[in-house]
């Protein structure tokens, strides 16, 4: 079969779509026979053929008929597999939940994409459980980075497979969830944009939790514009509410505190770079110490991660039983931290979040955004972590530090490609702002894309 639409964007499918120009039949197809016939068949642990079609041959009916549901109408999407999928079990990356319940109904979001037309292929690999930033399952193998040219290279997690099959052509967008960085980290990795909303702006029905304290979703994609059409059809908008913001009106703080600490020389190049242009463009660019990463970092230092303390209360009996067996050793052992964690421990974490959050929100300007590295190196390469766990430990920690302060902070976030680093992997350039201030980071970010994104060579 004759592929010729596979890596475009939504934007360029919708126009070929809404035109007549391309069946989505066709796309469906096409989409399939190249997840099917792909050198890597670790990104994705199921397709959805029959539905697949089925949602494809009625979103054609409706374009013939003058009754498109919008720009969505027939666009492909792959689901990380935390999300219910109806008379499929959730098995969240894991082996030990292969004989788990079907659902019985879609996930709220599975619902609403659906809704606005979108076409789901099937489900992409992670990390078991949603519990890492590199993107490792033993399971079911692990997605490799197709941006890499010399080594096989890590593809960032937890949502490895949402962001490798968006990368390599297969779908134009992804959902995924981020808990520490999980949308973010493997679309920096990858070199695609990743849209951490706010906690609470999409229905969590459906999607098996991490720590519902820090859960949040996104797409990755190829563009912001895409991701602001799938964030107005996740919250049931039949049209997108963004206002492109003007750059010259724009300011953003880059913090001088923990996220550059042992940046590579190309992240903090790229980076540098990305803020020159952004200054030439009228934004206005400012350097600032935030205490209050320090406070978070020692807070952790203190009494664990707060992720560690929900996902053990999550998953304590499975770690006593034999299921623990069947687990994936660094899971297993990173959750079980969880176990030394005190109820009083956790509420002073759970007390010094709000204050931190607070304090923060009051060193941002009124339209001022946060801007630092997304991730502080390029994505490495996987047989070393594979071989040793140590390395596992301290490299896994050092992926996530930059973003997961957004999540303790309860911001929401874009990833941006932003240029290359070591060995020509992507770098990417992580712009957020406070709870719940979607709408103003996604004007934004608009308006900046031009800007920041580096294409990659």
């Amino acid at each position: 079969m004759t592929q010729t639409h596979l890596g475009k964007s939504i934007a360029q499918l919708s126009v070929l779509i809404q035109s007549g120009s391309l069946d989505p039949v066709t796309l469906v197809e096409e989409s399939l026979d190249a997840i099917r016939t792909h050198k890597d068949q670790a990104i994705f642990t199921r397709l959805l053929e029959e539905r697949a079609r089925e949602e494809a041959t009625a979103s054609s009916r409706r374009l013939r008929e003058g009754r498109s549901r919008g720009l969505l109408d027939g666009i492909p999407v792959a689901w990380k597999d935390l999300f219910a999928i109806r008379g499929l079990p959730t098995t969240a990356g894991s082996i030990v939940l292969a004989d788990a319940a079907p659902a019985q109904e879609d996930a709220d979001v599975v619902e609403a994409l659906k809704a606005a037309g979108m076409v789901a292929i099937g489900r992409v690999n992670m990390s078991e459980f949603a519990f890492s930033g590199l993107g490792l399952n033993p399971h079911y193998g692990t997605p490799l980075n197709p941006r890499a040219t010399d080594v096989a290279r890590i593809p960032g997690g937890s949502s490895s497979g949402s962001a490798v099959a968006v990368a390599s052509g297969l779908v134009p967008v992804s959902i995924g969830t981020d808990t520490g960085g999980s949308v973010r980290i493997p679309s920096a990795f990858n070199g695609l944009v990743g849209y951490k909303a706010s906690r609470g702006r999409y229905s969590m029905a459906g999607v098996f939790p991490l720590a519902t304290s820090l859960d949040s979703l996104g797409p990755l994609c190829r563009s912001v514009q895409d991701a602001v059409w799938v964030d107005a059809a996740m919250r049931g908008r039949a049209a997108p509410d963004i206002i492109r913001a003007n750059p010259a009106g724009l300011s953003v703080v880059v913090p001088t505190t923990v996220v550059m600490d042992d940046v590579e020389d190309g992240v903090a190049e790229a980076f540098e770079a990305t803020l020159a242009r952004l200054s030439a463009a009228g934004v206005k660019v400012r350097r600032a110490a935030f205490p209050a990463f320090d406070r978070l970092f020692q807070v952790m230092a203190e009494h664990g991660p707060l992720v560690t303390a929900e996902a053990f209360a999550l998953h304590h009996r499975r770690l006593a039983g034999p299921e623990a067996e069947a687990m994936d050793r660094r899971v297993v052992a990173r959750t079980r931290l969880g176990e030394k964690i005190t109820l009083v421990g956790y509420l002073e974490i759970l007390q010094v979040r709000e204050q931190l959050i607070k304090y923060v929100a009051g060193m941002i300007g009124p339209n001022e955004f946060v801007a630092y590295p997304t991730v502080a190196h390029v994505a490495p390469a996987l047989a070393p972590l594979e071989a040793d766990d140590e390395l596992f430990v301290k490299v896994n920690f050092k992926t996530l530090r930059n973003t997961l302060i957004g999540n303790f902070l309860d911001w929401c976030g874009v990833s941006l490609p932003c240029g290359t680093g070591s060995a020509g992997m992507p770098v990417g350039f992580l712009l957020s702002a406070p709870k719940e201030q979607d709408e103003r980071l996604l004007g934004a970010a608009l308006a900046l894309e031009d800007i920041i994104v580096a294409k990659l060579v």
